[in-house]
């Protein structure tokens, strides 16, 4: 194996939108960081052995949002890794305190044309299930980005960026954070 090129101390918590890439990216930046990758949305699809749009059906978003809070608590205690959050995980205050309490949280700042070329064509957003489902990703853009924006980091996704460039640009921010990531093992 490869000597790892870096050593991350923290947590790195991915928030944004739906259609930001924080999977994706976040798969890559494991790979690059070597470090574990976890996904909070799988995490309790597992947990739950259903789709997150069912849960959301049976048990009703504020249920799905105190599971994602549990699950995030968890991860943020294991070993520093890469954690790709559910689009709303962010919006409790209570979880960017905990993520910012123990890893660092890092927004994957998609604009809206981007993150709809991303989701229009995927069934399996559950909050996109409407009759105008551009609009509703509209309206959830405008109230969550203020959210978003309380992130430890930023980076701006552009739409020429594969997933690798996000990814780097992704280290690139971590690196100002000597806390976080430092280079060399």
């Amino acid at each position: 194996m490869a000597e790892n090129r870096y050593r991350l101390y923290k947590t790195v918590a991915l928030v944004g939108m739906m259609g930001a890439g924080k999977s994706a990216v976040g798969r890559h930046l494991a790979e690059v960081l070597q470090v574990p990758f976890l996904d909070s949305d799988e995490e309790i699809v597992t947990a739950a052995n259903m789709p997150i749009a069912e849960i959301f059906a049976r048990d009703g978003e504020d249920f799905f949002r105190a599971r994602e809070s549990e699950v995030i608590a968890r991860l943020l205690k294991g070993q520093p890794g890469i954690l790709s959050t559910g689009g709303g995980a962010f919006l409790s205050q209570a979880n960017q305190k905990m993520i910012s309490e123990h890893g660092v949280s890092v927004w994957l700042d998609g604009d809206l044309d981007l993150l709809w070329s991303r989701v229009r064509h995927k069934d399996t957003r559950p909050l996109l299930r409407t009759a105008d489902p551009r609009k509703t990703l509209s309206e959830i853009y405008d109230r969550r980005v203020p959210e978003y924006a309380r992130a430890d980091l930023a980076v701006r996704a552009d739409p020429s960026y594969s997933i690798a460039d996000m990814a780097a640009q992704v280290v690139k921010t971590l690196l100002t954070r000597p806390d976080v990531l430092k280079k060399g093992g």
